[in-house]
């Protein structure tokens, strides 16, 4: 089956809050010394049009430490917020051989008191799908930190695949994937705060 190489690219952000200031009672004055205009336009979509899109349920994915069994390695674990993809599009909108699928890659830890940050390769993920048993989407595989073995330990360093359709007319409709997150730092790693991002991005 071809796969396209039509890439669309949906990131999840935080949007921040505009702050707007009244001020009572000012005075204005009456000459006018200069002015311009501005051009406002919108552009409003056809409302019967479909869209492919993705959202996710929090902005936060705390870790909280577990019993490694290696007295050298200390373990953290968590769970990503549910992404969703949801396509509302008609077989007619989507274009031949179209297939979506969503990545993960992180950032490393930096921490909060100038420690060394913690490379991102020591964070990985277990995913998984809800799927309704089609299996028009498939998840992605599970990935291991450089702290243990295994040929899949390179951690949330790259575009990981956290799941895909195996065609997007196939999965028209909403479907949900979470994943499991796995921290993994050596135990002289020093105390404190670390924060990293995790990027998800939907692609077509």
């Amino acid at each position: 089956m071809k796969k396209t190489a039509m890439w669309k690219r949906v990131s999840a952000g935080v949007a921040g809050g505009a702050l707007l200031a009244g001020v009572a009672g000012a005075a204005f004055a009456e000459e006018q010394i200069g002015g311009g205009d501005v051009d406002v336009n919108v552009t409003i979509e056809d409302a019967d049009e479909g869209v492919l899109a993705m959202s996710v349920a929090g902005a936060d994915a705390p870790l909280a430490e577990v019993e490694s069994g290696d007295p050298a390695v200390r373990e953290f674990a968590g769970q990503l917020p549910t992404v969703t993809v949801t396509d509302t599009r008609t077989a007619e909108e989507i274009p031949d051989g179209a297939f979506w699928y969503v990545t993960g890659t992180a950032s490393s830890f930096a921490g909060d008191a100038g420690q060394a940050e913690i490379t991102s390769d020591h964070l990985g993920w277990q995913p998984s799908v809800a799927d309704d048993g089609s299996g028009a989407v498939a998840v992605g595989g599970d990935v291991d930190t450089v702290l243990d073995e295994g040929p899949n330990n390179v951690g949330l360093v790259g575009q990981e695949l956290l799941e895909m359709a195996m065609t997007s007319e196939e999965a028209i409709g909403s479907w949900e994937a979470t994943a499991g997150l796995t921290l993994k730092v050596p135990a002289e790693t020093a105390a404190g705060s670390y924060s990293s991002t995790l990027t998800l991005s939907l692609f077509e």
